[in-house]
C-alpha cells in the first residue's frame, strides 16, 4: 500500500484505515495519531496553548522567542523602571534620612513578626530542591549538549568557586557575629557554656549551605537554559518552560526588574559594609580621618576603578585581581592560625563543624516562636542573611553558570554547596574563635567594641596579633580587593540584566556598566547617609522579599523542564536494546567491522569522505521513500566543517554540523536524524594516532531526544538506513507511550460520543 496520489480509489480507502489526514494540510499522519487512550486523540499542535512548552521541540523555540534580535540590545523598559525605583529610593534616603530609616525599620519589624516563617520555609525548600536535583536521575544532565565537556579542569573550577565564596561582608561579620551570639544569644542565658558552643555555629549557619543553595538554584537554572537550549543567560530565560512567550512581554520585564533591583541593593549593601570596614583600615594605615567623607571617597574610588576597567579593556586585570584576592585571603588565614592560638583554633574548628552538621535540620526551621521578643533578633540576623543571599542570588548565579558549562547538575550542586561553604566556615571559625578567646580571657572592652562597632572590633582583634602592622596591611589589602571585585562584577551583571544578550558569553555595553556602577554608588552613599550598615540591612530585607517569588517560579520552571527531559528519555528506554550500532546489536554487522571501529581513529578528511560517500546517500534514500509515501521531509546538508561541540546556536538544530533529515508530522515533536562530526581526544595508548594531532573525529547521531552517543564510522549504507529506521521506530514508540501530560489531556478531553 502506498500514499501515491495516483493510486486507485480502493487503495485510498485502504489508506484511510491506517492513516488519518491532517485537518489543516491534508497530509497523512502516522498511525500513532489515532486514539490510544479511551477513544481520545492526542491534540494536534494548534490545539495546545502555544505559551506553555510541553516538549523538547517547544523548549527549542525558546531560543527564537527570547533572541528575536540576533544582536544584543538594551531592554529600555527594564532599565528605565528599575533605575527610577533606585533613584527614587536614593533621593528619599538622602533628603529625608531620618524618615527613611524609621519607615524602613517599621516595615522590617512587620516582616520579622509576620513573615519570618515565610523566609525560613523558602530557604528550607530551596535547599531541599537543589539537593534533590543533585541526587535524582536528572543529576546526570549537563549544562550544555550531551556531548559537551567542562571548559575548566576540576582543580581550576574548584579554585574559582573558592574565590567566589569569600566577600568583604564575611570579614565584617566574622568577629561581631560570634561575640554578639555569645553575649546576647537568641534564646537562653548569655555568656553561658551553651551560648559559647553555639556562638560561632550561628554565624557559620548564616554563611553556610542556605546561601549557596540559592546561588546553586539560580546558577544551574540559568546555565541549563543558556547552554543546553541556547537561550540568553538570564532569569527570564529560566522561566520559559513555565511562562512561555510571556517572558518576552510585561511579565518577563517585571521579573527582570525585580531581579535587577534586588541585585543592586545586594551589591550596594556589600559596598556599604566594605567602605565602613575599609574606612577604619585606611585610617590606621594612612592616618586618614574616619568618617562619612572617607567612606564616600572609597565609594567614588570604586566607581573610578570600574570605569577604568570598562573603558580600557582591562577585564583580564580584574580576573587577575580576583586570583590575587584569593591568595591574600589564604595568606591572612594562615597568619592568624600560625601566629594565634593554633591548637585552640583547630580544635574549635572541628567542634564547630560537628555542631553545625548535627544541629542543621533543627536550626534550619528555628523561628523562636516560644521566645518573647525574638523577632528583633530574627530580623537582624537570620532573616537579613536569607534576604541578603536572595538579593545576591542572580549576581553569583550568573558567575557560577559562566564557569560551569559542560558540568553535570550533580557536579554543579555538590561543588557549590561544599567547597565555598567550607571556605566560609574556616574564615568564620578562625576569626570568631580568636575573638571569643579574647572575651574568655576577660577582655570586656574588646567585647563591647565588637558589638557596638563591628568594623573597629575587627581591626582591634588584628592589633592583638604579633606583627600587627603587617597583618592590618594585609587584611586591608585583601578587603580592598574584595571590594573592587564586587563593584566591577556587580556593574557587569547589572548591565546584562538590563539588556537582551543572545550570546551567554557576552556582556552588556560598556556605557551601561558605567551607568550601573554610578547608580549603585549613589544608592550606597544614600544608605550611608541614612544610617549606615543598619539601614542597608533594612533595605536588603525589604527589597529581597519579591525575589523569593522568583525563586519559587524558577524551581517550578526548572522542575518542569527536567520532567520533559525525563519523559522523552524514558520513551527511548523502551527500545534501548536495539539502537546502538556500536554496541553490536545489528545482526549483519560483522565482528571485523566492530573491531575495525575500535581500532580506527579517522582524521577530519576521512570522516568527511565517509559522510559524502555513505551517510548522505543513505539519508537521501530514506528521505525519498518518505516523500514517495506522502510525508513532508527536509534533507539539509548543513556545514560539517564545524566542531559539533561548538555548533549550538540560538537558531536551532538547523545550524548544527552535519547532514540532517527531518520528518514533519502533526505530532508535537518532529522527527529528525542528524549526523555530526565531533572532535574527540585520541586515546594515548592508540598506535593509530597521527603524528601531528591528538584528536580524531566521530560521526555521532543526534535526534529529538539528544545525542545517541554512538559512532557511525565504518558502517555500510544499508546499516545507516537501518539505524535511521530504528530511531524512527523509537520516535513512534515514544509518541504512543502515555506520560503525565497525556494522562491529564485524556482526562480533560471528552470521549467521542459522550457528553
Amino acid at each position: 500500500m502506498t500514499n501515491d496520489p495516483s493510486s486507485d480509489k480502493s487503495s485510498k480507502d485502504t489508506q484511510q484505515n491506517t492513516e488519518m489526514p491532517n485537518e489543516q494540510t491534508g497530509k497523512p499522519q502516522p498511525p500513532f495519531e489515532r486514539s490510544q487512550f479511551g477513544g481520545t486523540q492526542r491534540p494536534p499542535k494548534h490545539h495546545l496553548d502555544d505559551n506553555v512548552p510541553i516538549s523538547r521541540s517547544d523548549l527549542k523555540k525558546g531560543a527564537q522567542e527570547l533572541s528575536k534580535n540576533s544582536t544584543a540590545h538594551i531592554n529600555w523598559s527594564v532599565l528605565i523602571i528599575s533605575s527610577l525605583v533606585i533613584i527614587a529610593f536614593s533621593l528619599w534616603a538622602i533628603f529625608m534620612p531620618d524618615g527613611a530609616r524609621m519607615t524602613m525599620k517599621m516595615v522590617v519589624d512587620w516582616i520579622s513578626i509576620n513573615l519570618g516563617w515565610y523566609y525560613v520555609i523558602t530557604m528550607a525548600l530551596i535547599i531541599g530542591f537543589v539537593v534533590w536535583v543533585a541526587f535524582s536521575k536528572e543529576g546526570n544532565i549537563r549544562l550544555g549538549p550531551d556531548d559537551s565537556r567542562p571548559q575548566y579542569k576540576l582543580g581550576t573550577w574548584v579554585a574559582m568557586l573558592f574565590a567566589a565564596g569569600v566577600g568583604i561582608d564575611l570579614l565584617f561579620f566574622s568577629v561581631t557575629g560570634p561575640v554578639v551570639q555569645y553575649l546576647t544569644p537568641p534564646a537562653g542565658e548569655g555568656s553561658s557554656a551553651d551560648a559559647m558552643q553555639n556562638a560561632v555555629v550561628w554565624t557559620m549557619f548564616h554563611y553556610g549551605i542556605a546561601g549557596w543553595s540559592v546561588y546553586a538554584l539560580l546558577g544551574m537554572a540559568m546555565g541549563y537554559f543558556a547552554y543546553r537550549w541556547d537561550m540568553p543567560l538570564s532569569i527570564r530565560a529560566a522561566l520559559y518552560p513555565l511562562l512561555g512567550k510571556r517572558v518576552t512581554g510585561p511579565v518577563g520585564h517585571g521579573i527582570s526588574i525585580i531581579a535587577l533591583v534586588g541585585t543592586v541593593f545586594g551589591v550596594a549593601t556589600t559596598m556599604g559594609i566594605g567602605v565602613v570596614l575599609l574606612n577604619v583600615g585606611f585610617s590606621k594605615i594612612f592616618g586618614f580621618e574616619e568618617g562619612l567623607t572617607l567612606q564616600i571617597a572609597l565609594v567614588v574610588g570604586a566607581v573610578i576603578l570600574t570605569i577604568a576597567a570598562t573603558t580600557s579593556g582591562v577585564d583580564r586585570g580584574i580576573r587577575w585581581i580576583s586570583e590575587l584576592n584569593l591568595w591574600s585571603a589564604v595568606a591572612m588565614m594562615a597568619y592568624i592560625l600560625i601566629a594565634g592560638q593554633t591548637a585552640f583554633l583547630l580544635n574549635a574548628l572541628v567542634e564547630n563543624l560537628g555542631q553545625f552538621f548535627v544541629t542543621l535540620p533543627a536550626r534550619m526551621f528555628k523561628t523562636f516562636a516560644y521566645v518573647p521578643g525574638s523577632s528583633e533578633w530574627m530580623g537582624g540576623w537570620t532573616l537579613f542573611f536569607w534576604a541578603f543571599w536572595l538579593a545576591w542570588g542572580p549576581f553569583v548565579g550568573v558567575f557560577l553558570a559562566r564557569i560551569s558549562r559542560g558540568r553535570t547538575l550533580r557536579e554543579f550542586v555538590i561543588a557549590a554547596i561544599t567547597v565555598p561553604v567550607f571556605c566560609d566556615f574556616i574564615i568564620v571559625s578562625f576569626f570568631g574563635n580568636s575573638a571569643l578567646y579574647e572575651v574568655l580571657q576577660g577582655n570586656t572592652a574588646f567585647a563591647e567594641l565588637a558589638v557596638q562597632s563591628p568594623e573597629r572590633g575587627w581591626y582591634a582583634l588584628l592589633e592583638m596579633f604579633p606583627g600587627a602592622t603587617f597583618l592590618i596591611g594585609l587584611a586591608t589589602f585583601s578587603g580592598l580587593l574584595f571590594y573592587i571585585t564586587s563593584a566591577n562584577s556587580g556593574a557587569m551583571v547589572m548591565s546584562n540584566f538590563s539588556a537582551s544578550i543572545p550570546d551567554p558569553s557576552k556582556d552588556g555595553p560598556k556605557w551601561l556598566r558605567i551607568f550601573w556602577a554610578v547608580l549603585t554608588a549613589v544608592l550606597t552613599i544614600s544608605m550611608l547617609l541614612a544610617g549606615g550598615v543598619i539601614t542597608m540591612e533594612y533595605a536588603t530585607l525589604i527589597f529581597a522579599l519579591p525575589v523569593t517569588i522568583i525563586a519559587y517560579l524558577v524551581m517550578f520552571s526548572f522542575y518542569k523542564a527536567l520532567r520533559i527531559e525525563r519523559a522523552e528519555r524514558e520513551g527511548t528506554v523502551l527500545r534501548r536494546p536495539s539502537i546502538a550500532p556500536s554496541g553490536g546489536h545489528i545482526p549483519d554487522r560483522s565482528w571485523t567491522q566492530r573491531l575495525g571501529q575500535m581500532l580506527t581513529y579517522p582524521s577530519k578528511r576521512e570522516s568527511i569522505r565517509f559522510l559524502e560517500r555513505t551517510v548522505r546517500p543513505a539519508l537521501d534514500d530514506v528521505a525519498n521513500e518518505f516523500r514517495r509515501q506522502g510525508y513532508d521531509v527536509e534533507r539539509i546538508n548543513a556545514d560539517h566543517n564545524r566542531n559539533a561541540a561548538n555548533a549550538s546556536s540560538n537558531k536551532g538544530i538547523l545550524e548544527a554540523s552535519g547532514p540532517l533529515l527531518r520528518l514533519s508530522t502533526a505530532a508535537m515533536d518532529d522527527f529528525y536524524y542528524q549526523v555530526s562530526m565531533v572532535e574527540t581526544p585520541s586515546p594515548t595508548f592508540s598506535g593509530k594516532m597521527a603524528a601531528d594531532t591528538d584528536v580524531y573525529y566521530r560521526l555521532e547521531v543526534t535526534t529529538q531526544t539528544g545525542s545517541g552517543g554512538y559512532d557511525l564510522t565504518g558502517l555500510t549504507k544499508q546499516q545507516v538506513i537501518d539505524d535511521v529506521l530504528e530511531q524512527y521506530e523509537a520516535y513512534l514508540t515514544f509518541l504512543t507511550t502515555p506520560t503525565e501530560s497525556d494522562a491529564e489531556l485524556t482526562l480533560a478531553t471528552p470521549i467521542a460520543g459522550k457528553d
